[in-house]
């Protein structure tokens, strides 16, 4: 259920909406065949929408009289769903608001709640009938008039019904929807709901997910679900994840060189299970090995509902599998430690000895590369972090979503895997936190050779430039995954170059490795100038 709706289940849920007659309730004797017939209405047409445009007024009166009997006579007759007193019963523990959107009138809709015995109006926080004069579902005027009487966004209200129009009326407001085939699902297909049920107490499932859970481990019958669902096919796994499994096991006896990574997220919120898994293998990567597998920590700030915790999950699995890494366990908690999430990896991948990529084969003469641009990650987390500000400051919706778009680019393994395979590749290291002019020292570092870089080549997006200047940060210090530097020998940096162009990455000689300690030398059109240090990460100063 869950993966096939991963992207459907709605984050948080503070209201339920539902339709009437058929959803709530068995409506009895009412017949639409019949009441067209008496009304003169086609057989193709609804019946509101019919009468309503009816010119002569005293016609029009009379059918809404007759209409008006016809609901009175089946209301009287009908029964409550099976099932949905307990759920309106199980909304109200779960404090969210409740309510019925009915294109019948009101004296309808209580007649019918009289068959009820254990809920009635008053336990509903909004009943919208014709009466109140909505624009009649399909259209999202009802569901609008609801979520100002709630005081919730629409995107918090599910809509839960029997029928086409409300169905269409929910994803018209951009509210999740839910469609009640009472057990009767042929054409059910055909309706673009983003849940089907059969029972009203299917609900309670999706419900649960979309509220908040309690402090502590994410339950085991949840996670269960994920794990039954997820495909662990790598046969070097030993030991998979399961509930009860507190660990992994990993067959290497094929491999001579095991690589190592840990690192948390605690930045990014939106997508954060992208930027776990990429942020990891983006070093895993930079030893010329393939990262193969991944344990990871997720701790989530008490509040967070089982949706949220699932779409990160799935996040994983999807990135995961992209890149043929294996998710082999880990640990996720709901705690009052956190205030955002936090998720925290270890990756493991393979190397050949032989073909082991060490920083320490550094030379001078060697060319230093850079792939991409200055700042990819932290264009992308503060465009999706901080668009409000960015827009209020002056930067267009369009330059904005240009900017989250740059979540996609994060990755360095295509790059990485290219320049594994050039001989003369001496040495790959990623830019992560500190930016560029905390990546070049720990380049100089690791490889003991000092790093001379040209200011003018160093490529820096028009989009960050911006962004650095609304903000006033400086790019070269912002967070920069995505961005990978290598260092080649002079005689096959023209091949590396190529190849990496050739799959549409972009790729610029912005220095020399030197004689000298460690370090970076800077110049600016052949002038000597300061390298900028930075104690922390400059996206620090925005969180």
């Amino acid at each position: 259920m869950f993966s096939k709706n991963i992207q459907n289940i709605p984050l948080d849920i503070r209201a339920v909406l539902f339709d009437f007659d058929g959803t709530l309730t068995h409506p009895g004797a009412l017949d639409f065949t019949v009441i067209r017939k008496a009304l003169g209405c086609p057989p193709d047409q609804p019946v509101l929408e019919f009468i309503d445009a009816i010119a002569d007024p005293d016609r029009r009166a009379r059918c809404h009289e007759a209409l008006d009997r016809f609901e009175a006579d089946a209301a009287a007759d009908s029964r409550p769903n099976e099932g949905a007193e307990d759920l309106i019963r199980y909304l109200r523990e779960k404090d969210l608001k409740v309510g019925i959107l009915s294109r019948n009138s009101r004296m309808a809709i209580d007649a019918a709640m009289e068959n009820f015995t254990a809920v009635g109006p008053a336990d509903f926080d909004a009943i919208i009938s014709r009466d109140d004069d909505p624009p009649p579902k399909p259209d999202p005027g009802g569901i609008l008039m609801a979520a100002r009487d709630f005081g919730v966004r629409p995107s918090e209200i599910l809509m839960v019904g029997d029928f086409v129009f409300d169905i269409d009326a929910g994803r018209n407001a951009g509210a999740p929807t839910v469609f009640l085939d009472n057990g009767t699902p042929a054409g059910a297909s055909e309706i673009d709901a983003d849940f089907t049920i059969s029972r009203l107490d299917e609900l309670k499932s999706i419900i649960r997910l979309a509220t908040p859970l309690p402090a502590g481990k994410f339950p085991n019958d949840l996670l269960k679900e994920f794990l039954d669902d997820a495909q662990f096919g790598d046969p070097s796994v030993i030991i998979n994840p399961g509930i009860g499994e507190d660990i992994a096991a990993v067959d290497v006896s094929g491999e001579e060189v095991l690589i190592l990574k840990s690192d948390p997220i605690t930045f990014a919120t939106d997508a954060i299970g992208h930027y776990a898994v990429l942020i990891n293998a983006n070093d895993i990567a930079t030893s010329g090995a393939a990262p193969r597998w991944l344990l990871t920590t997720l701790l989530f700030p008490c509040g967070t509902t089982a949706a949220r915790i699932f779409k990160v999950l799935y996040d994983l699995k999807t990135v995961c599998d992209q890149w043929g890494i294996t998710l082999c366990g880990g640990h996720t908690e709901i705690t009052d430690a956190v205030c955002r999430p936090v998720i925290s990896c270890a990756l493991a991948g393979s190397v050949s000895r032989a073909d082991l990529v060490d920083k320490k084969r550094m030379r001078p003469g060697d060319q230093v590369l850079l792939t991409k641009g200055v700042a990819v990650e932290g264009t992308s987390i503060i465009a999706r972090e901080f668009g409000k500000q960015l827009s209020r400051r002056g930067m267009t919706e369009a330059e904005i979503e240009t900017c989250k778009g740059f979540l996609w680019d994060i990755s360095i393994l295509g790059e990485a895997r290219i320049a594994a395979k050039i001989p003369g590749a001496s040495a790959m290291h990623d830019v992560t936190e500190g930016g560029l002019a905390t990546a070049l020292v720990e380049l100089s570092i690791a490889g003991g050779h000092k790093i001379r870089v040209r200011m003018e080549d160093i490529p820096l997006f028009p989009e960050t430039e911006k962004i650095g200047n609304l903000l006033d940060i400086d790019p070269l210090g912002l967070i920069g995954s995505g961005s990978l530097l290598i260092c080649c020998r002079q005689p096959d940096c023209e091949e590396l170059v190529n190849r990496v162009r050739v799959e549409g990455i972009a790729v610029t000689p912005i220095g020399e490795v030197v004689e000298g300690e460690p370090g970076v030398e800077a110049v600016r059109d052949g002038a000597p100038v300061e390298w900028p240090k930075f104690e922390v990460d400059e996206i620090t100063r925005l969180f």
